[in-house]
Order: C-alpha cells, then sequence, then structure tokens
C-alpha cells in the first residue's frame, strides 16, 4: 500500500531554510471543509437510498471512506510533510480517533453541562476539535520525519 500511495504524491523539495512547505491553516480549513461537506452530501444520499442499512453505519462507512484521500490531501498542501506513509497514515488514523473522542467530549460540555443553544454549541465543537486536531497533526503526525532526520544529524 506505501507504494501505491507513494506513487499518487509528488516529491517537493524543502525550503530553503529547512522547513518543510506545507500551506498551513487556510488549506487545513478548506481541505477539511471540502472533506466535511462530501461526507455530509454522501452519507445524507447514502442513508436515503439505503433504507435497509442502519444510518450509523453509512455515517461510519462514509466517515472511513474520506480518511485516506482526506490524509493525502493534508500530507501534500497542509503539511509539505515528508514522513514515509507507513509511519504518517497510522499516526493520521489515530488524530482522528482522538478527534472523535474530543468532539464527544466537547458536545457533552457545551450541551450537556453548560447548557448552550445547539448552533454556538456545534461551532464551539467544531473549532475546538478542528484546533487540537491541527496542532496534534502538524506536531506528530506529519512531523516526524523531520524529528529523525534532525536526530540522526
Amino acid at each position: 500500500m506505501s507504494l501505491a500511495l507513494e506513487s499518487l504524491m509528488r516529491v517537493y523539495p524543502d525550503r530553503p531554510d529547512g522547513r518543510v512547505a506545507g500551506g498551513g491553516i487556510v488549506p487545513f480549513v478548506l481541505i477539511g471543509g471540502s472533506g466535511a461537506l462530501g461526507f455530509i452530501l454522501s452519507s445524507s444520499a447514502l442513508i436515503a437510498a439505503l433504507p435497509m442499512v442502519e444510518a450509523w453505519v453509512i455515517s461510519v462507512l462514509c466517515y472511513a471512506a474520506f480518511i485516506v484521500p482526506i490524509y493525502l490531501l493534508h500530507r501534500r498542501f497542509t503539511f509539505g510533510a515528508t514522513a514515509a506513509h507507513g509511519q504518517a497514515l497510522p499516526r493520521y488514523v489515530a488524530v482522528q480517533m482522538l478527534a472523535l473522542a474530543l468532539a464527544a467530549v466537547f458536545s457533552f460540555l457545551f450541551h450537556g453541562t453548560l447548557g448552550l443553544p445547539s448552533l454556538p454549541a456545534a461551532i464551539l465543537v467544531n473549532l475546538l476539535t478542528a484546533g487540537v486536531n491541527y496542532m496534534v497533526l502538524k506536531s506528530w503526525a506529519f512531523a516526524a520525519s523531520r524529528r529523525l532526520a534532525a536526530a540522526a544529524a
């Protein structure tokens, strides 16, 4: 699988200051937002088209279907990562599981404990979860090759 994923990615040189070229927060928001929209549209359409399948099963399968494409887009455009797919992809999936857990905790806090109205609570859940997600992806999931390269030098 790693070879197949590598064949999809172009090689881009690092910047002169030694940092890997990546777009930062704007591509993160655009890619994540596009992925979320794609998930909403596909899961909604499939739930309507397949009434014999439990809605939560379709939702989980749709979410899972977006993991690798969004990973590849974030890897290239958001973080400009050079970490091996065998290392970065499992870390990315782990971060996605963390994000689901965080969304559950934030939802419980804002909806349940604080009793905020739905819209402000949903906005806070999304902003906080995405913010933590961005920091963990940047510092851990996609940064491994830079740390390993620095340790080897």
